[in-house]
């Protein structure tokens, strides 16, 4: 019998992936393009949904070449949470001054619409409730709100769709404009069964978009993986080398699709504190520019400057918080790329290129293994260094967009020990940011025993002992590196009906690779680090607070 596989398209910050994989969660071959980011003035970021698409069918077309089009049994998309705008003919809409059509999408890393952010905060509306009382620039609202006062001639009085990126991939695949509950819910303050609240878009200004029962932002939505349509249209399968009425499920958010493809696995066997419990007990996160931290719960638990409740939003039935940092990967790249030491690095890394595997941070990491020497733990060689990672804002749980970094310890020597001191700092704030997270969650009800980790940053290991010693929770890694494509993929499972449900799909796709567990010799110097953390944080208030009277 014919092994039967099942397509997962994610749509990243800077480039296109797919998978085949099968029903077992293995990758048989993957793809990745790379996809344009344009930015026309500071804080806007933006792309093209037509070059995404495009990107989108080149991709699928390679990860299929080498199977029957009839063994392709469903195809599912994931992408980030990005504004794509289209007229009344579905034709893209610029979102910029340059009024270029082909800048039709406001990507999520766009922080233009900071001070329509502060105002729709302002308000106090009940919606804010879901999203731990401030709304983010980074979601759907606040960059509507600015198009409208900011461009309301060139796009907003010519759109006549706004999608979210990861729908917009579900409309072009199969026509339907049934939107996921995904996007939605998380990024849009659509709360089922209720829908859409209209006072919020008449208290915030938008109320125009209440016209037609909001067919604009969607007036049908379904759970992820749901089947859309009668799946792949005629031209979009022509488009994606696959054959018509292929099914596609319903969509996600990007780092959802990592949750997907993480935290449903089987753990028995591996002497985890979550055998035997629900995934409630976990917490995923996806580790790439930016860092997600999913939990999910039996009952709606509402956590200050964390993201949710969410019902349905990833695992049908069950109520979503998503806690996260803005800048993770990019981080570590900008702390480490705008080092004195950099060119150095490079060097350094270039006279070792025979050696397969070997990056700057694999070599950074060696580096510092050196600097400790056996007699002592990487980590203690952050001791004298701190650093406040929120270059980006914050994200949770302190939800305040305006903080800014802070490094604590530098002195006048630039030398590669100096550059691999800060990176290690780095990483250390980075862990223990999501420490902050996790006692956020913890006070509001969750009890989570275990950390799923997947997304670039998983790939380095320091980073994974890191996150472990610094939280003391033991981190389990997947057995495909690429677990956000194996999400996309548990979409298409679902919606061919191969599987029941979205729960069965994770359970048969999701696998542990390894499992980290902390070093518990290091949590008093993780405790002090922590304390030092939080100080870091107060004193920046203070410097704030200061400097407006």
């Amino acid at each position: 019998m014919a092994e039967v596989y099942y397509v997962g398209v994610d749509v990243g910050t800077a480039s296109v992936r797919a998978a085949l994989v099968t029903r077992d969660g293995l990758l048989k071959t993957t793809a990745e393009e790379p996809i344009t980011i344009w930015k026309p003035q500071p804080e806007h970021y933006v792309q093209s949904s037509t070059e995404i698409w495009q990107k989108c069918c080149t991709v699928v077309k390679e990860v299929t070449s080498g199977v029957h089009r009839s063994q392709v049994r469903g195809i599912g998309f994931d992408a980030t949470c990005s504004l794509v705008v289209l007229d009344k003919n579905f034709q893209p809409v610029p979102v910029t001054q340059e009024d270029d059509p082909q800048n039709n999408v406001v990507m999520w890393m766009d922080h233009r619409a900071a001070e329509q952010a502060a105002r729709i905060t302002n308000t106090g509306h009940r919606v804010l409730s879901r999203v731990g009382g401030v709304m983010s620039q980074e979601m759907q609202p606040p960059k509507l709100l600015w198009l409208k006062e900011n461009l309301k001639e060139g796009c907003w009085d010519k759109a006549a769709h706004f999608f979210d990126l990861p729908d917009y991939l579900s409309w072009k695949a199969t026509g339907s404009i049934t939107r996921s509950l995904c996007t939605l819910v998380c990024k849009w303050t659509y709360c089922p069964p209720d829908g859409w609240d209209s006072s919020f878009w008449t208290s915030v200004g938008l109320e125009d978009l209440l016209e037609n029962n909001f067919s604009k932002i969607g007036s049908m939505t379904c759970p992820p993986g749901s089947p859309l349509a009668e799946g792949l249209t005629p031209e979009a399968a022509a488009d994606l080398g696959l054959n018509p009425a292929t099914a596609v499920g319903a969509s996600l958010i990007d780092a959802h699709a990592g949750g997907l493809g993480v935290i449903g696995a089987d753990v028995q066997g591996f002497n985890l504190p979550g055998e035997g419990l629900p995934i409630t007990s976990r917490m995923a996160m996806i580790c790439g520019t930016s860092t997600c931290h999913m939990a999910v719960s039996e009952r709606p638990l509402f956590v200050p400057g964390v993201w949710g409740p969410y019902l349905s939003a990833m695992v049908p039935g069950l109520w979503l918080n998503e806690g996260g940092q803005s800048a993770t990967g990019r981080l570590i790249d900008h702390i480490v790329e705008g080092h004195a030491a950099y060119t150095q690095l490079q060097e350094q890394v270039n006279q070792r290129v025979p050696f397969i595997g070997v990056n700057i941070y694999t070599y950074l990491n060696s580096h510092l293994a050196l600097m400790a020497n056996s007699h002592s733990a990487v980590d203690l060689l952050g001791s004298s260094i701190h650093v406040w990672p929120d270059f980006h804002g914050n994200r949770s749980p302190l939800a305040d967009p305006a903080l800014k970094g802070m490094v604590i310890g530098l002195s006048l020597s630039q030398t590669l020990d100096d550059l691999a001191l800060l990176y290690l700092g780095t990483v250390q704030a980075l862990a223990l940011g999501t420490r902050h997270i996790l006692e956020a969650m913890k006070e509001a009800g969750h009890d989570i025993g275990t950390l799923f980790l997947c997304g670039g940053l998983s790939k380095n290991p320091l980073f994974v002992q890191i996150q472990a010693n610094a939280t003391g929770l033991p981190v389990v890694l997947p057995n495909q590196t690429e677990a956000v494509l194996v999400g996309a993929a548990v979409l298409g499972a679902c919606a061919s009906r191969d599987c029941r449900s979205i729960q069965e799909a994770m359970e048969n796709m999701a696998k542990v690779g390894r499992v980290v567990q902390p070093d518990q010799e290091l949590q008093n110097f993780y405790e002090r680090k922590y304390k030092v953390f939080l100080q870091l944080f107060s004193h920046q208030r203070e410097y704030q607070a200061l400097m407006k009277h």
